[in-house]
């Protein structure tokens, strides 16, 4: 979109002097706020609540287009803009953060009768009110970590850990990075937005992240969690910011600390403004009259809480009215008008019949341990995880031992400890194998991992996890192509690698002998196999399964290098110069591509059509090389985006935000946060002309 033309050419149809230009930015503001806006409901609708609207691609398109606006008209990107999230070089120091108003904690109860002797004391407070009279409203109590966001009109500007109540760790950057969490809260008008509020809620883990985040660190000598509360929290602690955001952390709120400039008169209706204002609120919620009905609700969620996504491990009951709610006021730790209802742990004892292992995508040794069936939180367990050797020595596991077993996160089931008291002597100790299960090749044990590996590329069940990989949705998305269908795949011996998958439409009558599969259901195949031609480079990518690769470090390796044959051909150096690259992940893609059998089926990836590029240049010199550029203001000899590509073409990288990590900001006219950051962090900040001056020395 041109920003230098004839503006004497138009002129309103009323008369007004209103140039071209004035109308391209007007129209760019609209745009930019509407794109913004239908951005942060598809952010909401997909992490927070697991309903999306839109599909992968058509997401991609509307950030891809506001990336456009904001490079053209550089002016209208704001520092809450979803392009510049999650994308901040920063290191997270966890300073100090007081809070406004204290973050108490809950009183507990543990049956139907701690909750109406709660509601007697209260009602001996309140003088001897009527129980009847009483609204309740009873909300799932979140298995998280407690977090306090800070927003002054309507804007989020700082956020932290409960902490001791009084203060917590100020970790705002890793929240910046949380879809779930607007930057700035939805105005239905003029009065509804606090002028300041503590916006107090629950961070967590979904089950499916959960798995996903502990599968990766077993396949990769990782740590592993002992629940999703443990994940949540490590994941909002992490250093780097971007590390949060690899992983989909999801929220609700359900309470106020200071608030400013409103005034809240019962919790349904905080709970609906929360609604409104974008804030994610738990929908499973209840506005009960009397404690008789919010001991149903609690009775009621006992078992239905088991068909959730998330752990809930009680319900908190509280007072509706806000005026009730003062008139009760708090004792020294906890509020009157609130208690948690806690259910009971979710543990239960069982027998370690045996001890098998299981073979990963990557090779990975896992060793589960074979149980005694038990009923654990309304689900028939029979297996649980062992992590690795080294867990079951720490916990001194033995075959025949009478263990504590969890379901992690309600949905993996660990062992938590064994019952030392109940061994009778006839226990075996386990020994890991030294060869593969699966394939017979000896296992290795790579220097400074804990998991052992196969590292036979051949191994069945490598392949078949790799397989079932390549066509998952966060890779090459063939839909259709489930874990069942490729086993039989595999096992008629139709596909070896992932690259014949592009081969099968050649060998249609041999697909439908394979069993339970019909004509509709290859037809679907084939065709979703033919779509995933067109993913872009980044999925091929991850697809490939290579070890540390994850669908981030794909996202930069096929924005710096364009092609997957620069990369196949980049040395162990040139690709550890890639930002955000290290030395194992440069060292892990070298020996994967210098793999004869890895290349061979790159070659016949592409001989099927399948060599997707990415649409960037490649760097023309390494003068910017490890170099980060951040340019602020008004450029006048450059838009924003040539300027970018510059730095890009010259070998460095550009960023939209100040970290101590940045080169040099490049402050145009009318320059603003971004300067003063650099002048805070002692970044060296120069002009236009002066990076002109340096690009031209290439």
């Amino acid at each position: 979109m041109s920003q230098d033309m004839d503006t004497s050419q138009l002129q309103e149809n009323d008369g007004q002097n209103t140039t071209n230009l004035e109308n391209s930015e007007e129209s760019a503001q609209k745009k930019a706020d509407s794109l913004r806006a239908q951005i942060r409901r598809a952010n909401v609708l997909y992490y927070a609540q697991d309903s999306p609207e839109i599909s992968d691609a058509a997401y991609d398109l509307l950030m891809r287009e506001l990336r456009d606006l904001e490079a053209a008209f550089p002016e209208l990107q704001t520092p809450d803009s979803p392009t510049l999230h999650p994308g901040a070089e920063i290191v997270t120091t966890f300073q100090p953060l007081l809070h406004r108003a204290p973050m108490l904690s809950l009183d507990n109860a543990f049956n139907a009768e701690e909750l109406r002797a709660w509601e007697e004391k209260n009602l001996r407070l309140l003088g001897g009110a009527q129980s009847s009279a009483i609204e309740y409203v009873c909300e799932l109590k979140i298995d998280g970590l407690s977090v306090s966001l800070a927003y002054q009109e309507g804007r989020f500007f700082k956020g932290g850990t409960r902490g001791d109540g009084e203060t917590g760790e100020d970790i705002t950057y890793n929240l910046q990075t949380l879809a779930c969490i607007p930057p700035v809260l939805k105005k239905s008008n003029a009065a509804s937005v606090p002028t300041f509020a503590e916006i107090r809620g629950e961070i967590f883990l979904s089950h499916e992240e959960f798995a996903r985040i502990n599968a990766d660190a077993e396949e990769n000598g990782g740590r592993i969690f002992a629940n999703p509360r443990n994940a949540a929290a490590g994941s909002l602690r992490q250093k780097d910011p971007r590390e949060t955001a690899k992983r989909k952390l999801d929220a609700f709120f359900y309470t106020v600390g200071a608030c400013e400039g409103h005034a809240f008169e019962s919790q349904m209706q905080l709970l609906n403004e929360y609604g409104a204002w974008g804030l994610p609120a738990n929908p499973h919620v209840r506005l009960c009259t009397g404690i008789e009905e919010a001991v149903a609700f609690c009775e009621e969620w006992d078992t239905m809480r088991h068909s959730l996504g998330y752990d809930t491990d009680g319900v908190v009951v509280k007072v509706n009215s806000f005026w009730l709610q003062q008139e009760l006021g708090t004792n020294s730790r906890s509020p009157r008008w609130a208690i948690a209802f806690k259910y009971p742990a979710m543990q239960v004892r069982t027998l370690i019949k045996d001890i098998e292992v299981q073979v990963g995508r990557t090779g990975a040794i896992t060793p589960v341990a074979i149980l005694q069936p038990v009923a654990v939180a309304g689900v028939i367990v029979s297996r649980a995880t062992l992590h690795n050797e080294d867990e079951i020595r720490r916990k001194d596991v033995r075959i025949g031992d009478t263990v504590v077993i969890q379901r992690a996160g309600e949905v993996i089931p660990e062992v938590v400890e064994v019952v030392i008291s109940e061994r009778d002597g006839t226990e075996k100790e386990f020994l890991m194998p030294t060869e593969c299960p699966s394939c017979g090749q000896t296992l290795v044990k790579p220097a400074g991992e804990v998991v052992l590996r196969c590292p036979n590329s051949a191994c069945p069940k490598k392949i078949l996890g790799g397989l079932q990989h390549f066509a998952s949705r966060g890779a090459m998305d063939i839909e259709g192509l489930g874990d069942k269908q490729c086993e039989q795949l595999i096992l008629t011996g139709l596909v070896k690698t992932p690259a014949d998958l592009y081969f099968l439409h050649l060998q249609k009558e041999s697909l439908l002998k394979v069993e339970r599969m019909g004509e509709k259901l290859a037809t679907k195949i084939l065709e979703n196999i033919e779509k995933s031609k067109a993913r872009p480079l980044a999925n091929l990518i991850f697809a490939l399964g290579i070890r540390h690769i994850g669908d981030h470090s794909s996202d930069v390796l096929a924005s710096h290098f364009g092609t997957l044959d620069r990369i196949r051909e980049a040395s162990v150096e040139e690709l550890s110069k890639v930002h955000e690259i290290g030395n194992t992940t440069a060292v892990s893609l070298s020996d994967w591509f210098a793999n004869e059998t890895n290349r061979e089926m790159l070659d016949k990836l592409a001989e099927g059509g399948v060599a997707p590029e990415a649409n960037l240049s490649a760097p023309q010199s390494d003068l910017f090389a490890g170099k980060t550029f951040v340019f602020t203001g008004t450029l006048v000899k450059l838009k924003r985006d040539e300027a970018e590509k510059k730095v890009k073409q010259l070998g460095g990288r550009a960023s939209g935000s100040v970290s101590k990590q940045t080169a040099y900001v490049v402050a145009g006219e009318s320059a603003g946060s971004k300067l003063a950051k650099a002048e805070q962090l002692g970044v060296k900040v120069i002009t236009e002309d002066e990076f002109l001056e340096m690009a031209e020395n290439s």
